[in-house]
C-alpha cells in the first residue's frame, strides 16, 4: 500500500512540476523561439532546405530517374537485384508505399521553407536587399519542391507553414496557384544581377532569371496538362501567358546567360582530352562552375560520398572487363540502369549532331570500346547509353591507369560509388529559348532558331507567324 501511494504521489508531483519544469530555457538545442536571429542563422536554414535537393540515396528520390525510366526512349534494365527500376519502368508497383522516400523528401524541403519564411520577419537582417534575397529563395525552393510533388504525385496537400497539420489534397487549382505566387514574389525578392556578377561561391542558389525560367516551365505544363489558358494566383490575381512571355524575354535580355558554342562541350566527357570524341572534334568541356548555359542547377560536392549525384552511377556501364574499365574509357562502372531503347535510336536522324554527343553506341566502331556483355546479369542491354550524365573516367598524370574525373579533381581515393559529383542541370539556356518560342514570344522564330543553329539541325519546322 505504502508503495502504491508513493507512485500516486510522485506521478502528482510530476504532474505538478510539468509545467514550469518544461518552460525552462532550452540551453542545449536552438528552438524557433530562439532560433534564426541573425543574418547567419538564416543562411543555415536556407542550405538546409537547398540540401534536400542533394539528398538523393535512394533511387526513388530521383525524379530524372524515376521520369526516365517511365519515358518511351528508355528501358529500366539494370541486374537482377534491380526489380525496382524495371517495375518503375512499367508502371507497376516492387513494394508498398514505394514512393514514400521522395515524399518525405520534398515535405522536408516545404517544411524547412515554411519555417524559414514564418521566422523572417524575427531575424536581425544587414540589410533589406539581404533579407528578401533570403526570403525570394525560400519561395523559389518552397515553388519547386511543390512542382515536383505535382509531377510525380498529381495534386498533394498543400501546406504554408511549419505547424504540423494533416491537410487534404489541394486541388490543381490551389496548387499551381501556390506555385506560380511563390516564383512570382521570387522574381520580386532576387536582385537582378547578371550571370556574369554572381558571386561563384553562391553558385547553386536560385536567382531572378532561375524563377522566371522555371515559372515559364510550370506554367507550360499546368496549362498544356489541365488545358487551361492561365493560373489563378493564390492571392486572386490572374497570371496570363503574355505575363510569363514577358518574364521569359527579361532573362533572355538581362540575365547575362546565353548558349555555349558547341552543345557537346556540355557534357562532363568532353573533360576528358583522350577519349577520341573528344580529340577528333577539338572539345573541350565548359566547367560547370563557369558555364553561362546553365539557369538552374543541383550543385553536387565531395562531401564523404554525402555528396554525390547517384543518378550518375545507375546510368553507369555495368561490371566491364577487365574491371579497370580500360576497355571502355572513358565511360566508367555503374549500375547499367535505364538502357536506352533501340527505337528511339534507330529514329534519330545520324547526321544531327546531338544523336552521337547524347547516346553512346558501345558497338561504334569510333567509340573505340571493347564492350563486355551481360556484366553481372545485365538485363535489358541494347548496347545503348545516355552520355550526358554517366561516370567518366581521365588518364593519370603519370600515366600509371585511369581514374575517376571526380576522384582526380578532389584528390579522392578510388570508389566507383561514390566519386561522381556531376552537377545536375536542372534549367538550361536553351530550355529557356524552346519554352519562350512554345509560349509564342515575338521572338520565338530568333529563339528557335538559335537552338537550332547550334547542332546545325536538321530537324526543320514552320516558320512562327
Amino acid at each position: 500500500m505504502k508503495k502504491i501511494l508513493s507512485i500516486i504521489l510522485m506521478t502528482f508531483f510530476v504532474i505538478g512540476c510539468s509545467e514550469s519544469f518544461l518552460d525552462t530555457e532550452n540551453l542545449t538545442k536552438k528552438d524557433s523561439q530562439s532560433f534564426p536571429q541573425k543574418s547567419s542563422d538564416a543562411a543555415q536554414v536556407l542550405t538546409a532546405a537547398y540540401k534536400v535537393l542533394v539528398v538523393n540515396n535512394n533511387p526513388r528520390h530521383s525524379i530524372l530517374l524515376v521520369s526516365e525510366a517511365m519515358s518511351d526512349d528508355r528501358l529500366g534494365a539494370g541486374g537482377l537485384d534491380d526489380r525496382f527500376i524495371r517495375a518503375i519502368a512499367n508502371y507497376k508497383k516492387d513494394e508498398e508505399n514505394m514512393y514514400l522516400e521522395p515524399w518525405r523528401k520534398y515535405y522536408n524541403g516545404v517544411n524547412r521553407a515554411n519555417f524559414l519564411l514564418s521566422s523572417i520577419d524575427q531575424v536581425a537582417w544587414d540589410n533589406d536587399e539581404q533579407k528578401n534575397r533570403t526570403a525570394g529563395e525560400a519561395h523559389f525552393l518552397r515553388a519547386y519542391f511543390y512542382f515536383d510533388l505535382a509531377r510525380m504525385f498529381g495534386t498533394v496537400p498543400l501546406i504554408l507553414d511549419p505547424v504540423p497539420q494533416n491537410n487534404p489534397k489541394a486541388s490543381p487549382e490551389e496548387l499551381f496557384g501556390q506555385i506560380a505566387l511563390d516564383l512570382k514574389t521570387a522574381i520580386e525578392l532576387i536582385p537582378a544581377v547578371k550571370y556574369q556578377n554572381i558571386d561563384k561561391n553562391t553558385l547553386g542558389h536560385a536567382t531572378k532569371w532561375a524563377a522566371e525560367a522555371l515559372l515559364a516551365r510550370a506554367f507550360l505544363f499546368y496549362t498544356g496538362y489541365y488545358n487551361k489558358a492561365g493560373i489563378t494566383m493564390a492571392d486572386g490575381t490572374e497570371l496570363t501567358k503574355a505575363q510569363v512571355v514577358g518574364y521569359v524575354d527579361d532573362c533572355v535580355a538581362n540575365s547575362g546567360h546565353g548558349l555555349v558554342s558547341d552543345f557537346r562541350n556540355l557534357w562532363l566527357y568532353t573533360a576528358s582530352p583522350d577519349y577520341s570524341y573528344t580529340k577528333d572534334n577539338s572539345l573541350s568541356w565548359v566547367d560547370e562552375n563557369d558555364n553561362q548555359e546553365t539557369i538552374f542547377s543541383i550543385k553536387h560536392a565531395s562531401t564523404n560520398g554525402q555528396g554525390r549525384n547517384l543518378d550518375v552511377l545507375f546510368f553507369g556501364l555495368r561490371y566491364q572487363e577487365p574491371s579497370d574499365y580500360t576497355n571502355c574509357f572513358p565511360f566508367g562502372q555503374g549500375w547499367g540502369c535505364v538502357t536506352v531503347n533501340r527505337t528511339t535510336f534507330e529514329q534519330w536522324p545520324d547526321n544531327d549532331l546531338r544523336k552521337k554527343a547524347s547516346i553512346l553506341d558501345v558497338d561504334d566502331p569510333s567509340e573505340q570500346i571493347a564492350y563486355f556483355d551481360d556484366g553481372d546479369h545485365q538485363m535489358e542491354d541494347t548496347h545503348l547509353f545516355q552520355k550526358k550524365y554517366i561516370p567518366i573516367n581521365v588518364n593519370k598524370d603519370d600515366g600509371s591507369g585511369i581514374q575517376g574525373y571526380w576522384a582526380k579533381r578532389y584528390n579522392m581515393g578510388p570508389d566507383y560509388a561514390s566519386e561522381n559529383y556531376q552537377d545536375k542541370v536542372v534549367i538550361r539556356y536553351a530550355d529557356l529559348l524552346l519554352m519562350g518560342a512554345e509560349l509564342g514570344s515575338a521572338n520565338a522564330q530568333v529563339y528557335l532558331d538559335q537552338v537550332r543553329n547550334r547542332v546545325n539541325s536538321p530537324i526543320r519546322f514552320p516558320d512562327f507567324p
